[in-house]
């Protein structure tokens, strides 16, 4: 009969979980403190360890790092009520057999543990290294089936297909793909395959040579040739035209490329992540898709749920871009509860990407510290909509030309994160002085007026230069 040793400080755990194995066939033994799985692995060692991560006397997983080191063919089962991607990652670094957030269906712990005993053997371990910000957030059983593939795919080079509605956070599950891997120290390059010209697309993955064609006065490198050592991020890769798609697929397969009017082949060293908000087996189906590349892309398949597939994760997003948007000067707000529950009934149609800058809009625009529903409700309005209200045609064309004008001042603001900042810092000016003018120069008034406390709009006044009257 296998022994299993189950390790967890809540007795009603214990039990429940020592009873379902038990009932699978297996002897169990239980325990409750790092002392007590001490105790029992210098009595006998099981044939697979199931600890949890915060027991009253220390810290599960760093115990685990050193069994691991001990026993390394001893398979160890980790559960944590720390959901997070740190955990799953922390659990994937010290050789656990799996890892299962709480609560867990015991039906799964059973089929890890049969798993467990077949394979008879650790995950390998990444090397070891700091554990850098983690961006993705969210406790939700959908996310953690996410963070457990992440931890997963962090010590080989397989390709990843992350696939999901626009704004549910592709790109920043690439990039903790390539901070967390062991390729962390080299390049991590994006690229948008619906944001570049077909016929330029060969020459922006593989680069040129001079001469290559007109306007091609010096020789450019590509991206595959940018991320050597690192990581290629192809982005909305359902875009990719089909003479593209032919010779991207020549690439992953015999891991060389040529550049566009060059000769030598060049090693594509890269670890590829590809994205798409679209269905490539229906793309398949039409003949829009190669089929052969598409089961290259897709060996580790990773669907991200859309925000309204999670909506327990919805104010632990809010509140964590509120703290974002007060660590970056604005003003800091709070969330009421039933703020919080209007935020998670909203089905998100812009997802992730949506709420955080209703979040960024709020802390500008909002009355009062603390952020009540009907707030919430009247800047939510119809779906899709800021108060149900389409944007005005000429608000609408002053902001595009705003915009252009910023690109063609700064190309780089179109890039860097920092365009929604100067086109808010451009209006906000403008808006105050109206207020201001139209309430003639009452302070007062014009914050009541602009949704603001007198405190703030006094705050704004001052940083903006901006000269006012006082209150009457």
């Amino acid at each position: 009969m296998t022994r299993i040793l189950v390790v967890d400080d809540d007795a009603a755990i214990r039990t429940v979980v020592a009873q379902a194995l038990r009932r699978a066939g297996h002897e169990v033994q239980t325990a409750e403190t790092l002392q007590q799985l001490d105790r029992a692995l210098a009595t006998r060692v099981p044939d697979v360890l199931v600890t949890d991560v915060i027991l009253p006397d220390g810290d599960g997983i760093e115990r685990v790092k050193e069994i691991g080191q001990r026993l390394p063919q001893l398979p160890i089962i980790i559960l944590s009520a720390q959901n997070t991607l740190t955990t799953a990652v922390r659990a994937a670094e010290v050789g656990a057999y799996e890892y299962l957030p709480k609560p867990f269906d015991l039906d799964d712990l059973t089929r890890a543990v049969t798993g467990a005993l077949a394979r008879g053997a650790v995950m390998p371990q990444p090397e070891a290294g700091e554990d850098p910000a983690l961006p993705l957030i969210g406790r939700s059983p959908a996310m953690q089936d996410v963070y457990r593939i992440i931890a997963r795919v962090l010590s080989n080079d397989l390709t990843v297909l992350i696939s999901g509605e626009s704004g549910t956070g592709k790109e920043l599950v690439a990039r903790a793909i390539h901070d967390l891997g062991a390729r962390r120290a080299a390049p991590f390059v994006a690229i948008n395959m619906a944001a570049i010209p077909r016929e330029l697309i060969e020459a922006e993955l593989f680069g040129h040579e001079r001469g290559a064609f007109t306007g091609a006065a010096v020789r450019n490198a590509g991206r595959f040739e940018q991320a050597a050592g690192g990581t290629l991020f192809l982005d909305e890769i359902g875009d990719m035209p089909m003479e593209a798609q032919t010779r991207l697929l020549r690439v992953l397969q015999s891991g060389e490329f040529t550049t566009v009017g060059g000769a030598r082949p060049l090693r594509a060293d890269v670890r590829v992540v590809a994205a798409t908000n679209r269905d490539l087996t229906q793309q398949v189906g039409s003949g829009q898709f190669r089929e052969d590349l598409f089961y290259r892309l897709n060996v580790v398949p990773i669907a991200l749920p859309a925000l309204r597939e999670r909506r327990q994760d919805i104010p632990l997003l809010a509140r964590h871009f509120l703290e974002s948007a007060a660590s970056q000067g604005l003003p800091r707000r709070q969330l009421s509860d039933e703020a919080q529950a209007s935020l998670a009934a909203h089905d998100w149609p812009g997802n992730v990407r949506e709420l955080e800058n209703l979040m960024r809009r709020l802390a500008v625009l909002a009355r009062d510290e603390l952020i009540d529903a009907p707030t919430i409700r009247d800047l939510l309005g119809a779906p899709g909509t800021a108060g149900g209200e389409a944007a005005d045609p000429g608000i609408a064309e002053a902001v595009h030309h705003l915009v252009e004008r910023i690109a063609r001042e700064r190309p780089d603001a179109l890039e860097d994160g920092s365009l929604y900042d100067r086109v808010i810092g451009e209006v906000e000016r403008p808006l105050i002085e109206t207020m201001l003018a139209r309430h003639g120069g009452n302070q007062l008034r014009a914050a009541r007026a602009l949704g603001l406390n007198r405190n703030t709009l006094r705050k704004r006044l001052d940083t903006l230069g901006i000269s006012a009257r006082g209150d009457d």
